[in-house]
């Protein structure tokens, strides 16, 4: 399996994957197409008052499989966010969870958790447009952006990160212990 390649575009596109070799303008018109779906959901996520300006569209053999916005004001869900719908909406339309014979674009650059889902859903590539920089600019969170690029110091929380002490630790840790060989893992 090819290693996957950052690469930017003239237009200042970020494409996270493996190039399509010998093919760039195609690669990118075909980026673009699906690139422009996102976007246009991230309006509706404003226009529709369902949440925030991010949208993203999941694509399986050059088909859309999902298209979605950012849901957490309509959800009343912190969690809703773009690539995370577009992930939970893919994920029952196809009947699995493993979706590494899709892609996925977004308009903006993740955020830890969307990539976090990106990764745990085994997508095989991502494509996204904006920096997170762009949506600091505006006003969202500087933590997205220094979270992704390992700088600045991230923003004090009011959470308490405890362990649990003695008996309730270790029965947690039990769970997996006893449920081991239960479930497939890849």
């Amino acid at each position: 399996m090819e290693e996957a390649k950052v690469v930017e575009s003239k237009d200042g596109a970020t494409s996270v994957a493996s190039a399509f070799p010998g093919h760039p303008e195609a690669a990118q018109d075909r980026d673009h197409k699906f690139l422009s779906i996102a976007v246009e959901e991230a309006y509706r996520a404003v226009d529709r008052g369902h949440g925030r300006p991010f949208g993203a569209v999941v694509v399986r053999n050059d088909q859309v499989v999902v298209s979605c916005h950012n849901m957490v004001l309509k959800n009343t869900d912190p969690t809703a966010h773009a690539q995370v719908t577009a992930i939970r909406e893919a994920c029952k339309k196809l009947g699995k969870i493993d979706l590494s014979d899709c892609e996925m674009y977004a308009s903006c650059e993740p955020c830890p958790m969307c990539f976090s889902a990106v990764h745990l859903s085994r997508i095989k590539r991502l494509v996204y447009g904006a920096k997170a920089e762009a949506a600091v600019a505006i006003g969202f969170d500087a933590f997205i952006a220094d979270a992704l690029r390992g700088t600045g110091h991230y923003r004090t929380a009011n959470l308490e990160i405890k362990r649990a002490d003695g008996n309730g630790a270790l029965l947690a840790e039990q769970v997996f212990e006893n449920t081991k060989g239960k479930f497939p893992l890849k």
